[in-house]
């Protein structure tokens, strides 16, 4: 348990760290977000045409509100927590990455629904938009990093029990002795 607490603070703070340099601001994090802000729009261009993007902001262009999609609004934070957490358990490499690509579309899938509807509840009430921005979806994100990882621990667990599967009572693991 030790080792698990020390190595997912490690790679937080090594992986935090490296998300605040400036070139990985630029070649990776303004790109990713500029891409987020494009998917929210495609979606949500089927059933609303005012919606547009411009850049990491996702806006209405008749009522001019808009949503710009800032630092820990992309969803690479989270992503980082539940990178660090699926990586600091001790699992096979093959399940770390089925963890982290399916943790990765889980994150991000849950930030498009929270992002859309940031952009709606803004457009409708501001003290709405404020607490669902500043408290419901905070935590709504990590718990959905939570609740991933644990059922990522749980089929690894159950991926373990079927490799090594348990002797059945009343059987023994070593052979009868000869009379």
């Amino acid at each position: 348990m030790l080792r698990f607490f020390l190595t997912f603070v490690v790679l937080q703070l090594t992986l935090f760290g490296i998300n605040m340099l400036g070139v990985v601001q630029q070649h990776v994090v303004l790109p990713w977000t500029a891409l987020l802000a494009r998917a929210c729009v495609a979606l949500v261009t089927l059933f609303d045409s005012t919606a547009a993007a411009a850049g990491k902001v996702l806006w209405n262009t008749v009522t001019g509100f808009g949503v710009s999609i800032e630092p820990g609004c992309n969803g690479i934070e989270a992503c980082i927590v539940l990178f660090a957490a699926v990586m600091a358990f001790p699992a096979s490499w093959r399940h770390k990455l089925v963890g982290l690509a399916v943790g990765f579309v889980a994150v991000q899938g849950l930030n498009i629904v929270r992002v859309i509807s940031l952009f709606y509840l803004g457009q409708w009430s501001t003290p709405v938009f404020n607490f669902a921005h500043e408290y419901l979806w905070q935590a709504l994100i990590m718990l959905d990093v939570l609740i991933v990882w644990l059922l990522w621990v749980r089929a690894d667990a159950r991926a373990q029990a079927r490799a090594n599967p348990a002797p059945k009572p009343g059987t023994s693991d070593t052979p009868a002795a000869a009379a």
